[in-house]
């Protein structure tokens, strides 16, 4: 397994300066977000994509191993816009491209076709498609994300297990979805805050490496911290490498 950050815990600067900033916290991988809040638009992608894959294909301290595409479903030329993202994806060899569920509501079916469209456009460039676990999305329950992949063949998971614990008395188990895991996005959590500080949530990260040593995981943990008030990110960041490595 390996340690990963994703560009979005470093707000309001370019590209360059973010996977400099990570290496220099001795992250020697990144997830690239792209999205409306990322570093890269989704409509930027085709523009820059040569100084894009020149940037990742010359700077030689930090790997790209993910790609966070954050953008609602919904969106106009989404599919459009998801094929500019796998193409680059495998112009830097990228293999896991992490995609939203839809809202409730949307008749499961449509879902179904919609996630097995992506993955077949996203197999033709070598990539796997993830779908996020999320609260408030059709990804919120362990069970209902069991049956979209039973639907979608090639279908994976990017799991973030702070939806399973934030808001709940007790935390979700999603143990029987650990074998589908493509990518892992992290930080700790408690069921009143989304993100706490390093070791003040309830995520029992051991017991997360143990699950997946149990079915071969052999990708990224990402690191996806946003910034708190009054807390120094940097430090976060240090400390949750640490933390991460020591369980390897």
């Amino acid at each position: 397994m390996l340690v990963a950050a994703s560009t979005s815990c470093i707000l309001n600067a370019p590209l360059a300066d973010i996977l400099d900033r990570l290496a220099d916290l001795e992250y020697t991988c990144a997830e690239l977000v792209i999205g409306e809040n990322g570093v890269i638009k989704p409509e930027e992608v085709l523009p820059q994509f040569d100084s894009i894959v020149h940037l990742w294909r010359t700077q030689r301290r930090i790997s790209p191993v993910a790609v966070y595409f954050d953008l609602d479903p919904t969106a106009e030329n989404y599919v459009e816009l998801f094929r500019n993202v796998c193409q680059l994806a495998k112009a830097v060899k990228i293999v896991v491209i992490t995609v939203r569920a839809s809202v409730p509501g949307t008749p499961f079916n449509e879902e179904i076709e919609r996630l097995r469209f992506l993955t077949n456009a996203a197999m033709n460039h070598g990539v796997v498609v993830g779908l996020a676990t999320e609260s408030g999305r059709l990804a919120e329950s362990p069970d209902t994300i069991g049956s979209i992949c039973k639907n979608v063949q090639g279908l994976g998971i990017t799991l973030d297990p702070s939806h399973f614990i934030y808001n709940y008395p007790k935390p979700k188990d999603y143990e029987s979805i650990m074998s589908r895991v493509c990518h892992l996005r992290l930080r700790d959590t408690s069921s009143t805050q989304f993100q706490t500080r390093i070791g003040q949530g309830t995520l029992e990260f051991g017991r997360l490496v143990l699950q997946l040593n149990k079915v071969n995981y052999r990708r990224a943990l990402c690191v996806d911290l946003a910034p708190l008030r009054d807390v120094d990110t940097f430090a976060e960041l240090r400390k949750m490498r640490l933390l991460l490595e020591s369980l390897l």
